[in-house]
């Protein structure tokens, strides 16, 4: 019942997360084409500025549960300014009290931040990546939960059958297999800059290759060739004679030998 649940959970987020690609394209591709400001907004703007700050401090967060990396960050007048990052490379990590870095400014929110050496960091407010992020996630969490329920229906159908929930078990597991592969493409494609279409180009390649190792392996656990080897109680049968390994050479068949060869000896019953 436990897989159940985690494949229904698995599913509804993967769906949530594939309906998301579109918007998050749109976003992103808003962004790009957004103008720069003529003048300092006053207001939440679809236009992009450039805004000098002061580093007041940088804290990476690094094992601590549930907080981002974050920066605060003062106006030339002053004001503060808290900003967080999905990671904390390349810039955050290397921002200390007193540096100037420059923000870019897109509807209310700083969106990216340079520092004195030109790199470049998306914030949490960042457009950019998300539908990656999105598409890699609907991948991971589709794959997994549709093998999970198969995998967890599976034992309900056939209660009591050994082979049936093995083969139900190989189902889950390449399930698992399946969606961490999907993650790890996701990260290759955001360390690598690589396009959105990597994303599927690699995952899809592992997943057929699990998927077939899925089927293989399901169909050898129906067959049995999952079964542990089954061995015969010690004297349970004759040992076979080297000589002639059709016949065996126990007690028995030694009287019987005998008793064949000697007419004149009356056979053991």
């Amino acid at each position: 019942m436990g897989w159940l649940v985690i494949a229904v959970v698995t599913l509804v987020v993967g769906v949530i997360s594939a309906f998301e690609i579109r918007e998050a394209l749109a976003r992103e591709g808003e962004f790009r084409a957004a103008p720069t400001c003529a003048s300092v907004p006053v207001e939440a703007s679809g236009c992009l500025w450039e805004q000098d700050f002061t580093v007041r401090r940088a804290a990476t967060n690094r094992g601590k549960k549930n907080k981002s990396p974050e920066a605060d960050l003062s106006l030339p007048g002053g004001e503060p300014w808290n900003v967080t990052f999905p990671h904390s490379d390349p810039v955050l990590s290397e921002m200390r009290p007193g540096d100037h870095v420059v923000g870019l400014i897109w509807h209310g929110q700083v969106v990216e931040v340079r520092d004195a050496d030109g790199r470049r960091q998306q914030t949490s407010a960042g457009p950019v990546g998300w539908a990656e992020d999105r598409l890699g996630g609907a991948l991971a969490c589709v794959s997994f939960g549709l093998a999970a329920l198969v995998g967890g229906l599976w034992p309900l159908f056939a209660r009591g059958d050994r082979r049936h929930a093995k083969a139900a078990a190989v189902v889950r597991w390449h399930g698992v297999g399946m969606g961490v592969a999907a993650i790890l493409t996701l990260w290759a494609q955001a360390n690598n800059d690589w396009p959105m279409w990597a994303i599927p180009a690699l995952w899809g390649p592992l997943a057929l290759l699990l998927l077939a190792s899925m089927v293989a392996f399901a169909v050898g656990a129906l067959r049995g060739d999952l079964d542990p080897p089954v061995h015969d109680p010690a004297g349970s049968a004759d040992p076979v004679d080297p000589v002639d390994p059709v016949g065996p050479v126990g007690p028995a068949a030694a009287r019987e030998e005998l008793s064949a060869n000697s007419p004149g000896i009356v056979r053991d019953r």
